[in-house]
């Protein structure tokens, strides 16, 4: 009977981690006959699990909806993960989960053995939340894409992009990827016949979802996850500026905050392009890197700093009570090669 009750835990682990399943490749996964396994449907069914059968030579089975949910098998990283994620969500970029994030948090709590909860509680006591500033995202929205990536089916939606421009996208959805507090889908646009990245704060779904598509082949999930922030990055911004630093390549990489695609000119000179919608948070950055540069072509960025400038050097506040940031950039500009 233990043995029995095991392997329908590790069935359901089963059913849960992929949509379909035939029966040869279950009996493989379990080292049991397919007989077996359709036995064990049985039972899940008798216990009140929505299992779905498909009939014929390839069929195979599928957790359908409804019923009761099935219990989560996760492991210590797993279920750590769970919950620290649940502690954070209230100030993600995910608008409307806070209040059910508690009640969950609340239910995950109550079964925690006792060495995971201690584990959470560390992470949760010394982990400071900021509040999210980037756009949220309806979580149905976000739902309904991860689904369609999931099952391989063509989404339909408005679209607006950053200019205002609104268009109908058809597109075969594969990764959402989150990147510094915006979401965004990398799918295949019909269309256009190439890839494209789309801010999911500005999809309009139109459902229902299209039919279903054969996956295309895809680079791994670290480099899909690296274009995105590279496209994220040079997106069209309002500003934008060609900075020469007067330092390796690899050492301004490490001082920005956000990833930039940072080019090299020798050993010790490079270049980067970074764009925002406010001049001042350019300026910000390039306080942040500590070395001697030069600005090419962006008169407001050159504004921005100039009014920095004034306000750090003002003789009212003492040079050592600003902030080290600033402190670093008054010492970069005093270098005549700075252009601001």
């Amino acid at each position: 009977m233990l043995e029995t009750s095991a392997r329908l835990l590790r069935l359901l682990g089963l059913l849960q981690t992929r949509r379909d399943w035939t029966s040869a490749e279950l009996a493989t996964r379990l080292d049991v006959t397919t007989r077996t396994i359709r036995n064990d449907m049985a039972r899940l069914r008798a216990l009140g699990y929505p299992i779905e059968a498909r009939p014929g030579v390839a069929g195979g089975y599928r957790l359908g909806a409804g019923g009761s949910l099935p219990p989560l098998l996760l492991d210590d990283e797993e279920t750590v993960a769970v919950a620290i994620g649940l502690r954070t969500a209230a100030n993600g970029s995910v608008a409307g989960i806070e209040e059910a994030s508690v009640r969950a948090l609340a239910k995950l709590q109550q079964v925690l053995p006792s060495r995971l909860r201690h584990r959470v509680s560390a992470i949760a006591s010394s982990a400071l939340p900021v509040p999210s500033r980037g756009p949220e995202v309806d979580p149905d929205v976000l739902t309904l894409i991860a689904s369609a990536c999931r099952d391989h089916e063509r989404l339909r939606f408005n679209y607006r992009t950053h200019s205002g421009t609104a268009s109908r996208r058809s597109v075969e959805p594969y990764r959402l990827v989150n990147d510094r507090r915006r979401w965004y889908l990398v799918a295949w646009d019909a269309d256009r016949d190439d890839w494209r990245t789309f801010r999911v704060d500005r999809i309009e779904p139109r459902p229902p979802a299209g039919p279903r598509f054969t996956p295309r082949a895809l680079p791994p999930d670290r480099e899909i996850a690296a274009e995105v922030a590279r496209r994220a990055g040079e997106a069209t911004w309002q500003y934008r500026a060609r900075v020469i630093v007067h330092a390796p390549a690899e050492y301004v990489r490490n001082r920005l905050p956000i990833p930039v695609e940072v080019d090299s000119l020798g050993e010790d000179t490079c270049a980067f392009e970074p764009g925002s919608d406010h001049p001042e948070t350019l300026a910000l950055y390039l306080g942040m890197l500590g070395a001697d540069f030069t600005i090419a072509e962006s008169p407001e960025l050159v504004a921005a700093l100039r009014t920095l400038t004034r306000a750090i050097t003002a003789p009212s506040r003492p040079a050592s009570s600003r902030p080290a940031a600033l402190r670093s950039y008054g010492a970069a500009r005093a270098r005549p090669s700075a252009t601001a």
